[in-house]
């Protein structure tokens, strides 16, 4: 294997083999070759033996190496194109996004192509662990539930549970929520905003929209937009899913899109996820005080959290309870939250 290739050019740093495969728990060692045998004083070469100690599953080491071979050599001979970024996204689920190296094993695994590198990091910091093809039942059994799937069943079942039959889906991003309120015939009408295209493109994709049965088309649509400004497309809904978004807002649009949703889109239940600031301690790659993604303007605890949403719902005239996501931790709670809103109704 060549470790920290000579790479021309000043954005090429070097990257070693510990520096990748160290975070993810992995003891290794490496061994430098002699350039040539017969004559040691040419030196080393650089290629190294590189040797991997751990206990992990299979998957997980595949995972590992499949992604991260090519961003150790830095030279990949094929043409790299949009499904890049998937095969990238789904191998490096779980760990991927809160790699120290992350930022360097996406600009090399993309070849450094500025369109697909994008689209990469936008889905990145949508969402801590993407997910992966779940078309093979028995890696589904084995395969514990990741958090991004206990958020998603979470919000399904409080949207289920309202009764909602027109339902939004803001801050949409590649459509997974979607897909599971398109499993439900509950969910008459559902539309999915983003403000990312690529993100529209890709949901589009994993629905299948273009192959997608007349009848059952008829019940999606997607939209771009900002959620900051207000859209008489978002009105009449019966329920909103916001899921892992405010914290990508700075406090002026915060402000802005809550305005939009609870004062002017007025849906009778909105459910809303976030990040709990106080489980970071509990990521073993997280530095102290640094955010889960660089995208997120904030990150709360649950007294902020609640505070903020009792302070919406106090203004919008809406009554709001909280829950767990996640398993808990009896001192930092779980490692997201969520707030249901629910409006109450005029006396009038």
């Amino acid at each position: 294997m060549r470790e920290n290739p000579d790479c021309s050019g000043a954005r090429r740093r070097r990257i070693s083999a510990r520096a990748l495969f160290e975070p993810l728990g992995w003891e290794i060692t490496t061994q430098a070759h002699a350039l040539d045998e017969a004559f040691p004083a040419w030196g080393t070469s650089r290629y190294h033996s590189v040797e991997l100690r751990g206990e992990k599953k299979l998957c997980d080491l595949l995972a590992h190496l499949y992604v991260l071979l090519p961003v150790l050599d830095d030279e990949k001979h094929y043409w790299v194109g949009d499904d890049e970024v998937e095969q990238l996204l789904r191998r490096g689920e779980g760990w991927l996004g809160n790699h120290p190296q992350r930022e360097a094993i996406v600009q090399r695994y993309l070849r450094r192509r500025r369109t697909l590198t994008r689209a990469a990091f936008e889905q990145l910091t949508r969402d801590e662990e993407p997910e992966t093809d779940e078309s093979d039942d028995e890696e589904k059994i084995e395969r514990p539930i990741s958090l991004h799937e206990q958020r998603l069943n979470a919000v399904l079942e409080e949207l289920k549970n309202s009764g909602a039959q027109r339902v939004l889906d803001l801050g949409c991003g590649e459509g997974r929520l979607l897909q599971l309120l398109m499993k439900d015939r509950q969910f008459q009408e559902i539309l999915g905003a983003d403000v990312s295209h690529r993100a529209l493109e890709i949901a589009a994709d994993r629905l299948h929209l273009e192959t997608m049965a007349p009848s059952q088309k008829a019940r999606l649509k997607l939209m771009q937009g900002a959620l900051t400004y207000r859209d008489a497309r978002l009105e009449n809904y019966d329920a909103a899913a916001v899921v892992e978004v405010i914290e990508h807002l700075d406090a002026a649009r915060l402000a802005s899109f809550e305005r939009v949703l609870w004062e002017f889109a007025r849906p009778n239940t909105i459910v809303l996820t976030t990040p709990n600031s106080e489980y970071n301690i509990k990521w073993p790659t997280l530095a102290a005080g640094k955010f889960r993604h660089r995208d997120h303007r904030f990150e709360w605890s649950r007294a902020e959290f609640e505070s903020w949403a009792r302070g919406v719902a106090q203004r919008s005239s809406y009554n709001v309870r909280f829950a767990p996501i996640g398993e808990s931790d009896e001192t930092v709670g779980a490692p997201s939250q969520m707030a249901v809103f629910t409006k109450v109704e005029s006396s009038e």
